[in-house]
């Protein structure tokens, strides 16, 4: 089987658009969540998020193409734009056998909510015409393809919060199978609005920390209450080891292992003893042919909901045993929030500009860690400065959805 390496990397994130920009907020432990400034939120039971301030996509893609596209999409065009000409890549040669996935959980959902405010308030006559292919959750991957001509496999996958990370699971297996050489992967999400955050909150998904916003996500703390909604997009460039080496591109990791379960539980709760989670994690280590020891750092998924972190906890300790203790584990939705959708992929960048940088960010609130961490790595207010050769990146989602991916520095 082929080995699948990343070459290219791009994201909008609260932190801003850019790779430099997240890895300044990440040295910085800089904390994006804030009350909500897109809308007036006052009458929502929750007012804060972690927005994409200041985005003018208008300055990166077609001005056209941005009429005609929703916001997500804007993200993962944006995302491309920086991950193409990051690895460099000609798509000429390889245009029949890229791939193109891009992941969200809500799609176009912005879009969606303005224009059936316009039907009732104005009648059908007023809705546009493009409403239909800038809802459809698929439209990111083919409006990507179609501005660098890719044409080989296109999809979208859709597994709520870990849609992102199935994306780039799937990119890599295409390539590694021989289905593709290159694949453009990731994810993208935009629903800050006020039914999406009236339906999470209602479901007691959110944080309700309205006059305390900084404070809200904490991720594996005792007095976390739910999750702040984030919005963003990232993409990667995979390729096959030789196609990138012909070529001669800097590689920036490799992708080692996937795996990819379900816990078959509940519609929005985990498996308590985080059973789907510990099995995806062992299946992706197995592909790896890594062992325990050499795993440094765990991103985890981690929302900073009661029973979701508490689960993974416990599937780490399982599957890394006593060397849990030697590994650094974090959340970067203590700082950005949770891009639902674009949490996976966008978090797997974070990762991987900390390894390259060799450090892994702090948690800023994580005052009363939970009992569950107790004999574990979990990494405390400040970054720590450290050498990462190896980590694993989880990402889970409503319906039991679990994906697991193991990537490391690359070694010819």
């Amino acid at each position: 089987m082929k080995r699948v390496v990343i070459t290219g990397m791009g994201i909008v994130s609260p932190f801003g658009v850019g790779k430099e920009r997240n890895l300044e907020g990440l040295r910085e432990t800089k904390v994006t969540i804030d009350r909500i400034s897109s809308f007036d939120a006052s009458n929502l039971p929750v007012q804060i998020a972690a927005e994409v301030r200041d985005f003018k996509p208008e300055e990166y893609i077609n001005p056209k193409l941005v009429r005609r596209t929703d916001r997500f999409v804007h993200f993962a065009l944006v995302s491309a734009k920086e991950a193409v000409e990051d690895a460099g890549i000609n798509f000429e040669p390889y245009a029949d056998r890229t791939a193109t996935i891009i992941g969200s959980g809500m799609g176009g959902f912005l879009t969606l909510d303005s224009e059936n405010n316009k039907f009732l308030s104005q009648g059908p006559s007023r809705v546009s015409p493009f409403l239909i292919p800038m809802i459809l959750i698929d439209m990111a991957s083919g409006v990507v393809a179609m501005e660098y001509g890719l044409k080989g496999p296109n999809f979208s996958s859709v597994s709520a919060c870990a849609s992102s990370l199935h994306a780039v699971a799937l990119g890599a297996l295409l390539i590694r199978h021989g289905y593709a050489d290159v694949a453009v992967v990731g994810g993208t999400e935009a629903t800050i609005a006020p039914l999406p955050i009236t339906g999470f909150a209602n479901m007691r998904a959110l944080s309700r920390r309205n006059d305390d916003p900084k404070r809200a996500s904490r991720p594996f703390d005792k007095d976390r209450d739910g999750f702040v909604m984030g919005e963003g997009g990232a993409v990667l460039i995979l390729e096959a080891e030789e196609v990138a080496k012909s070529r001669g591109a800097k590689i920036l990791a490799e992708i080692k292992g996937v795996g990819m379960t379900d816990d078959a539980y509940h519609f929005s709760a985990p498996d308590p003893e985080g059973r789907g989670a510990a099995e995806a994690m062992k299946l992706a280590l197995k592909e790896s042919s890594l062992a325990v020891e050499d795993i440094d750092y765990v991103s985890c998924h981690a929302t900073s909901t009661p029973a979701g972190d508490e689960a993974e906890l416990k599937a780490i300790k399982k599957v890394l045993g006593e060397h849990v203790k030697n590994v650094a584990i974090n959340s970067s939705k203590a700082l950005i929030g949770h891009l639902l959708g674009a949490a996976g992929a966008s978090e797997l960048v974070l990762a991987i500009l900390q390894m390259q940088n060799s450090f892994v960010h702090g948690m800023p609130n994580l005052d009363n860690p939970i009992d569950e961490a107790k004999g574990t790595g979990l990494v405390g207010k400040e970054p720590v400065q450290m050498e990462i050769k190896n980590f694993i990146k989880n990402s889970f989602g409503f319906g039991g959805h679990n994906v697991s991916i193991v990537v490391g520095r690359y070694e010819s």
